[in-house]
């Protein structure tokens, strides 16, 4: 399948990146579908504050620990294998979760629906490089790619808002099945199997040691985030770091490392993923505490405020298409740069957001930042596939896919988790805006200071996801200027 000489490519392997892009758009929306649907969740199934966050970030977490093994381990074994075995847990896991009778059973399945996501995305992204052999048509199969999942991520609380308007919440899971079934039938004849040709062994200790250092680390951010800095968040952070340590220390001296630590001492690659990553942090945030926003601040129903969503969702979908031909006129660091100003720029715009009004405010700040988030995750994905050879693909990806899932999962807990503390500071409230209106009787009094105070930590925390895209780019322009270094 080899390219055209003006740098096009058949038709046959367009329709291979159809296929590609449906996991990409079902993991996206599984990063976001709930954010309108636990009101209906909670309702159902009644989870505490602790375990509703636990049912939205249990997912990238998993995700998160995995994405690396598992890039690694489809390139021996075969990308497509891989793919196609992620689908089969993926939509196992959608059925589960969709008839969950409990809170335990939900978190463990979002869980199991990480491990599927991590099959699945590496191998994904990576297949990209066997469809698209010219770097320019890659380029654009690689802005489609980054399209439909940064796209597709806004898209879920719009798709799932539409889903929960009609049908009960397990609806929200339930869709991605006939997804799964294309899939399965389609990508064994339009999806080309790639193998590492001289693969090393894969090093299970090092496996062990990524997991073991992602998981304390993520559960003391947490923790600190939710409770403060106690002994079990100490111990779990200096648990994590002594795992990295023993992880970087072993990465070096393995002949074929689990992670190809020379990738990240590139400037260029190590720059997208630094600003990829705060941008997911920001993003997750703004996204999750927005739709609390409309919801249960505006008092839009569920289908109206998912469709607030559309305009920040079409503004991520064609900056992620037009992406790598903005990077390509005006180079990689204006970009990044431009990019991260506009997310903050967009970011701030929310801040003029009020408790009685502000949809107006909402719609033109999100979609100034959806521009921004979108060219900003194209470039990630682009140099995970653009900066490798094709036999260290998958793992390349399973490097930028991890540092979004780790981004997106800390935006939701630590801004979250400030929102929640401002939130629970103004007033004798119940432990989200949603309970407390629940059982505020109609008590005007309560209702209208607990908005408020909503309102407020919503603010501060998007202010904080706005000082790290600021920070970001200050530090990529020092970097990257004439005479830094």
């Amino acid at each position: 399948m080899a390219d055209s000489p003006k740098g096009g490519a058949p038709l046959r392997s367009w329709a291979g990146l159809a296929v590609l892009v449906l996991p990409v758009l079902m993991i996206s929306m599984e990063t976001s579908v709930l954010y309108l649907g636990m009101p209906n969740v909670a309702a159902a199934l009644h989870p505490s504050a602790t375990a509703e966050i636990w049912i939205l970030d249990i997912f990238g977490f998993s995700l998160a620990a995995l994405l690396v093994t598992m890039g690694n381990v489809g390139d021996r074994i075969g990308r497509r294998k891989m793919l196609l075995a992620g689908a089969a847990v993926f939509g196992s896991a959608s059925i589960v979760a969709a008839f969950a009778p409990n809170v335990g059973v939900l978190i463990a399945a979002r869980a199991l629906l990480g491990v599927g996501s991590a099959m699945l995305l590496p191998a994904s992204l990576a297949l990209i490089a066997n469809l698209f052999t010219g770097a320019r048509a890659r380029s654009a199969a690689v802005g489609v790619w980054t399209a439909f999942f940064a796209g597709g991520a806004a898209a879920g609380s719009v798709i799932g808002g539409t889903l929960l308007y009609e049908f009960w919440w397990g609806s929200v899971f339930l869709i991605n099945v006939p997804v799964v079934l294309v899939m399965l039938v389609a990508a064994p004849f339009l999806v080309p199997e790639y193998q590492e040709p001289e693969p090393g062994p894969l090093d299970i200790m090092s496996v062990g040691l990524f997991a073991a250092a992602v998981l304390p680390l993520v559960f003391a951010v947490k923790r600190a985030a939710a409770t403060g800095v106690d002994l079990l968040t100490t111990v779990s952070a200096v648990m994590g770091v002594g795992m990295l340590v023993w992880f970087v220390r072993r990465q070096r001296e393995l002949p074929t490392p689990l992670l190809d630590l020379s990738l990240l001492r590139r400037r260029s690659f190590a720059t997208v993923i630094a600003a990829a990553s705060i941008g997911a942090l920001s993003w997750a945030g703004m996204s999750y505490l927005t739709c609390a926003y409309r919801q249960s601040v505006l008092g839009w129903n569920v289908l109206d405020a998912a469709l607030l969503g559309i305009p920040m969702a079409a503004a991520v979908f064609v900056a992620s298409v037009a992406g790598v031909r903005v990077g390509a006129r005006w180079g990689a660091t204006r970009t990044i740069l431009l990019a991260l100003g506009s997310a903050a720029l967009g970011n701030l715009v929310l801040i003029l957001t009020g408790v009685d009004t502000g949809y107006l405010w909402y719609l033109t700040g999100s979609t100034i930042a959806g521009l921004g988030y979108g060219v900003l995750f194209t470039f990630a994905s682009d140099a995970a596939v653009s900066s490798v050879p094709l036999d260290e693909a998958g793992a390349a990806a399973g490097i930028s896919e991890t540092s979004l899932e780790l981004g997106s999962g800390l935006g939701i807990s630590l801004l979250g988790s400030v929102s929640t503390a401002i939130f629970r500071s103004g007033g004798d409230f119940a432990p989200t805006l949603a309970e407390t209106l629940t059982h505020a009787n109609g008590d005007t009094t309560i209702i209208d200071s607990a908005r408020a105070a909503f309102v407020t930590g919503m603010h501060l925390a998007i202010l904080a996801g706005t000082a790290a895209l600021v920070l970001t780019a200050v530090g990529i322009w020092a970097i990257n200027k004439p005479g830094g270094r």
